[in-house]
């Protein structure tokens, strides 16, 4: 008997230490990604202020507020007061609301007025003065509405964090309009996903299926589980973002390959061979949250974050680049291992930081 529990002693013990170790080895991995990507920052070729670099400020202040790691605070800050903590001048462009959401984060650490005074003036002209142009002409003046479903990344968790430092509705109301106008128009019932925009409505891949984007989609299911996060649960559009949430969720498990990435286009892989680890890293991120959060349950979404998480970080090489991320689109494109972008390392992050709780926690 005490040769059994002794062998059953070692048994736990060593599967604890490769538990152990495992955490350590992606907090680590994820750390060299973020410092790989503030050490080669300047090379960068956006716009400080642009959408590229906002979804990746989104992770980075979702990874500094895990880890009350100074280094990425201290790098927030400089983009912050570089920019005096503003905007690019777009006023209703979604895309240039991203930056905001960094701007909230930072005053949740800080409480320094200064970095959210402007996204309030900024919002509030948004609302006060809102555009009445059609869904479909928005685009040719200047955005006006959310006319892509990117844009339901971009701008909705602005709208909610204000809400709940303001307590104002009308906050609230503007983004419920927009966002339902959006999914009215762009959201397939019978497959669970978003087009686009209008324009791949009815079009087909090289196999027959609809067109999918897989980044398109990751910006929705990132986006959901970023406002669901910050919503308070008893709001009555609460369950309106539920709802799409959980039909995302089980439509992209359905998209994943065997080897637990997705791909720039949901429906045809073998058009695009290639994994495409932006829309990877939403994907992990927005599971693991419902996971963690105890609104995606049973074996199936386990299975896929813990298959998808492993996938992704096959794509980070010894110094810390993330790769095999499609670069600025709006429609399924070939992706070579070489390729790396902003944004990804943002929904890698986002990704990281869940998977750490997915592990301590499950």
């Amino acid at each position: 008997m005490k040769k059994v529990l002794f062998t059953v002693f070692c048994f736990l013990f060593i599967a604890g230490v490769a538990v152990g170790k495992n955490k350590q080895n992606d907090r680590e991995l994820i750390d060299r990604v973020a410092r790989w990507q503030i050490d080669n920052f300047a090379k960068v070729k956006h716009k400080n202020l642009d959408w590229t670099n906002g979804a990746l400020y989104r992770g980075m202040i979702e990874w500094a507020d895990y880890t009350d790691d100074k280094k990425y605070y201290d790098f927030l800050m400089g983009i912050g007061q570089k920019n005096s903590w503003d905007f690019l001048p777009r006023v209703y462009h979604a895309d240039d609301l991203c930056v905001a959401q960094m701007y909230v984060g930072m005053y949740r650490k800080y409480k320094d007025p200064a970095m959210i005074d402007n996204v309030r003036k900024r919002l509030d002209q948004i609302v006060w003065y809102p555009s009445d142009e059609p869904l479909w002409t928005a685009e040719k003046v200047a955005n006006k509405r959310w006319w892509w479903c990117d844009a339901l990344f971009m701008a909705p968790p602005v709208f909610v964090e204000m809400y709940n430092l303001t307590k104002d509705e009308k906050y609230l109301q503007y983004m419920d309009r927009e966002y339902k106008l959006t999914t009215d128009s762009l959201f397939s019932k019978d497959d669970g996903l978003y087009f686009r925009d209008k324009n791949y409505l009815g079009k087909k891949e090289k196999n027959g299926s609809k067109v999918f984007w897989g980044r398109g989609n990751g910006w929705v299911f990132g986006g959901l589980a970023l406002i669901l996060e910050h919503l308070p649960k008893d709001h009555y559009t609460y369950n309106y973002y539920l709802n799409i949430y959980k039909e995302m969720a089980a439509a992209v498990i359905r998209c994943q390959d065997k080897k637990g990435s997705w791909h720039a286009s949901m429906y045809d892989h073998k058009a695009y061979p290639q994994a495409e680890n932006s829309a990877s890293g939403f994907f992990v991120y927005g599971l693991a949250w419902g996971i963690n959060n105890n609104i995606l349950e049973g074996k199936d979404y386990k299975n896929a974050v813990v298959k998808g998480w492993k996938a992704l970080k096959s794509y980070v090489n010894e110094e810390g680049k993330l790769g095999s991320v499609q670069p600025i689109a709006a429609a399924p494109q070939d992706v070579t291992s070489d390729m790396t972008e902003v944004y990804g390392v943002g929904a890698f992050l986002l990704a990281g930081k869940e998977m750490l709780k997915f592990n301590n926690e499950k």
